[in-house]
């Protein structure tokens, strides 16, 4: 048993969460943390060759089911969140956008045709998605959205750009949202349509190992049939997100795990005064505090995943776990830099990588603030969004 687990949460998963946790574990043992710090120093990751390897085992849209999809619990595939975040954020969003944006949207709007098309393709890596709703001037307010889809007989036209686009350099099908004259809609837009650009956004400081781009719409003519049936109105792109929250309530806490690990190992084995790190009460008070944290984290998100199981999860639950969990895995990364001193900022440790990953996992899939005002609406019964 690990010793982060003080409350034994690892006796609450069943043996098949536990096999799964354990083949995720060492899948990125084995593949991710031995190149993870070159391709976030490079800002290049194979993530085309990742994501086959990831298909290979039911990782890919693992919780839908049919069409190649493993049809995992809720938990399951948040513990293999948890598990693919301990190496990286951005192999992580790798994952969650595959499965639970774009393949997600397809399974739940898409016609029969269009999830034969992409889904199984998906599943098996072979095929990658991204998902088209955040605009450059419009994030927190996709009901703004300004790009258009308009019909010309029985074709869609399609204008306008969409930013932050994870996968999208090398995506196959983009899930594009757009603002018809019916309501926003969404379309499975194959990335070599004419028209379509993606740009990949260089330059970041954080999710260096992950794709991001800018996607430019210049007159794309598309048929009747990429348009998803049933995704009606800003409700369908919202639903999508609150299915890839969930995986960061858990994934977040991997992030967070990696860095404690490396604190408490750090500390027990670093030599100050005489004495390690560890015996001094100003540490142990450090180590205890973020270990409490972490561990009503987990319980969290095991709660919030056995609500999903049971198909009880609501939006607002979602926002508790995004806002608390991401919230205090960034506390926590902070706060094990301190211990580890100046070798904080090295990318010999994890430690920083994660600090400045967090930072953006603090902002997309909804901000703070956002998840903020969303437990206030369900508090007091007023929306303070405007």
């Amino acid at each position: 048993m690990s010793p982060l687990d003080l409350l034994d949460v690892d006796a609450s998963l069943g043996e098949e969460e536990r096999q799964i946790r354990a083949v995720v574990r060492q899948l990125v043992d084995d593949r991710v943390r031995p190149h993870v710090a070159g391709w976030y120093e490079d800002g290049q990751v194979p993530a085309r060759e990742l994501a086959r390897e990831f298909g290979k085992l039911g990782l890919l849209g693992m919780h839908l089911t049919g069409y190649g999809c493993a049809g995992a619990s809720a938990v399951a595939y948040g513990l293999a969140c948890l598990e693919l975040e301990a190496g990286d954020s951005g192999v992580r969003s790798l994952v969650s956008v595959q499965g639970s944006l774009a393949m997600y949207a397809i399974w739940r709007f898409g016609s029969e045709e269009q999830k034969q098309r992409w889904l199984p393709a998906m599943a098996a890596g072979e095929a990658i998605g991204c998902f088209g709703l955040t605009e450059p001037d419009h994030g927190s307010d996709p009901a703004s959205m300004t790009t258009r889809a308009r019909r010309d007989g029985d074709d869609w036209i399609l204008n306008g750009a969409k930013m932050w686009i994870t996968n999208a350099p090398i995506a196959d099908v983009g899930v594009v949202w757009a603002r018809t004259d019916e309501g926003v809609r969404g379309f499975a837009v194959p990335m070599d349509t004419p028209g379509v650009t993606a740009r990949e956004i260089r330059r970041k400081m954080s999710l260096r190992a992950s794709l991001t781009g800018e996607i430019a719409l210049d007159d794309v003519r598309l048929p009747a049939d990429a348009r998803l049936p049933e995704a009606i109105g800003l409700k369908a792109p919202l639903s999508c997100l609150t299915e890839a929250r969930h995986g960061i309530v858990w994934g977040a806490l991997g992030a967070a795990r990696d860095c404690l690990e490396t604190a408490l190992s750090y500390a027990t084995t670093r030599t100050q005064f005489g004495r390690p790190l560890a015996g001094f009460q100003l540490t142990q008070a450090k180590l205890a505090d973020m270990a409490v944290e972490w561990n009503k984290g987990l319980l969290l998100a095991l709660h919030l995943g056995r609500l999903a199981d049971a198909g009880k999860l609501r939006p607002e639950q979602v926002s508790v776990g995004k806002l608390n969990n991401v919230r205090e895995a960034l506390a926590i990364a902070r706060e094990c830099r301190t211990i580890l001193g100046a070798n904080g900022v090295s990318g010999e440790y994890p430690v920083m990588r994660h600090a400045n990953n967090l930072e953006s996992v603090l902002t997309y899939e909804g901000t703070s603030e956002i998840h903020q005002l969303v437990i206030g609406q369900r508090l007091t019964g007023l929306s303070a969004f405007a």
